[in-house]
């Protein structure tokens, strides 16, 4: 296993990429230690039925379409995943990228952010499921009993 690249913040490290025979990993500061006021995400679906995946082709490769999200649309429900602002354009001439004033400043979106609302969306709908499945088990066995006598 190898650090191809290994990302810094005030001489911490804040992730890795890692490649072994396996394959390679995208990883990201993810320790207990790092972290505070911590609680569940009890809005998962509330949230999901908010998000619009879409399908498209992106402008350079016309006959490509994929599936994804507008950037835009995404940053209200999950601010972290997205990187830019909507519309933005360069204010002035860079000579380093070789932008010029009033070219767009793309947004980007980290679309492996979107994988704890998921998750949580998930476990709160198998919880719906599981309560269901009780009742209707319990509502059936009532009925049988009914039938029976």
């Amino acid at each position: 296993t190898y650090n191809t690249h290994v990302f810094l913040s005030a001489n911490t490290t804040v992730g890795t990429i890692v490649v072994n025979s396996g394959g390679t990993q995208f990883n990201t500061s993810s320790d207990y230690r790092l972290k505070e006021n911590v609680s569940g995400i009890t809005d998962g679906i509330t949230r999901i039925k908010q998000l619009k995946p879409s399908r498209f082709n992106f402008k350079v490769n016309p006959d490509k379409t994929v599936d994804g999200f507008l950037a835009h649309e995404v940053s209200s429900l999950v601010p972290e995943a997205i990187t830019g602002t909507k519309d933005a354009v360069e204010a002035e001439d860079v000579d380093e990228t070789g932008a010029k004033k009033g070219d767009p400043i793309y947004q980007q979106i980290d679309q492996s952010k979107l994988v704890p609302l998921l998750t949580a969306a998930l476990q709160e709908a198998i919880g719906k499921i599981e309560t269901l499945e009780t009742n209707n088990t319990a509502l059936t066995a009532r009925v049988t009993a009914l039938e029976a006598g």
